[in-house]
């Protein structure tokens, strides 16, 4: 790598992780206002923690993002199967499974927000759920689909041949086979959920908020050491299940028949 390259790397690397040091270090700033470093202090993880209201919101997360991967997970497997092999119109009908994950946030979420409205439904955290698996879909059939289209037909055929059923084949060969890109598409999904704001902002209903749209209120009043706290808790969670989920697609597993 030449020396420009190599100078140009590294500024790219201090532009995206300088600003999230300085998050997670004024996190634990003694100082009320994220101006100057005063002294090391834990009391902002000690407040949060104490914040009955937060483990309210906290719990509000985990129902929506664990519900939606669920439930994207589910359907997204389903529809990757379905793309798989050769046919007319996968092309279009490829497109159409991913192009949620094309579409901006904000018009994705005012379409589900009309589509709510129109239909008479009430914003609560079940419209919420909706609408992540509605875009969380589109990364699980993404990541299962890129697995599935590498398997090879024969293993099946080969496991009908000695006696399965097509439904036996597919739960004893092609999902075990399929298993870490379905946890990796798992993992993404909830972690992609936790994070949302825009769409969580629109589809919701008052007192349904989530840990991200609580952040947005709290920074609205000033910036201070708890809402650093928060969103470093936020970030190390949200590291720790992408790293896992990558670490998940990569490991090749031996398919038996």
């Amino acid at each position: 790598m030449s020396r420009v390259a190599t100078t140009w790397t590294i500024g790219v690397l201090v532009l995206l992780w300088v600003p999230i040091v300085l998050l997670a270090a004024f996190s634990f700033n003694e100082a009320r206002f994220a101006t100057t470093f005063t002294a090391f202090t834990l009391d902002w993880y000690v407040r949060l923690f104490e914040d009955r209201e937060l483990r309210g919101i906290l719990v509000n997360t985990l129902v929506v993002a664990g519900g939606s991967a669920l439930l994207s997970t589910v359907l997204g497997t389903m529809a990757a199967m379905g793309l798989r092999g050769t046919f007319a119109g996968k092309r279009v009908a490829a497109g159409l499974v991913t192009l949620p994950v094309m579409i901006p946030d904000i018009v994705l979420a005012i379409s589900l927000l009309v589509l709510f409205r129109a239909g008479g439904i009430p914003l609560s955290l079940g419209t919420a759920l909706v609408a992540h698996t509605t875009f969380n879909l589109a990364y699980v059939a993404i990541v299962v689909s890129a697995r599935a289209e590498s398997l090879d037909p024969s293993l099946e055929a080969a496991a009908m041949d000695l006696g399965c059923t097509p439904t036996q084949a597919w739960f004893k060969v092609t999902l075990p086979a399929l298993a870490p890109a379905i946890a990796s598409g798992a993992l993404l999904a909830f972690t992609l959920s936790f994070d949302d704001f825009v769409i969580t902002y629109f589809t919701t209903g008052p007192g349904d908020g989530t840990l991200p749209v609580k952040i947005f209120s709290m920074v609205r009043h000033g910036i201070s050491p708890k809402v650093h706290a928060l969103a470093t808790l936020i970030l190390t969670g949200s590291v720790v299940l992408i790293v896992l989920a990558r670490a998940l697609a990569g490991t090749p597993k031996e398919v038996r028949t």
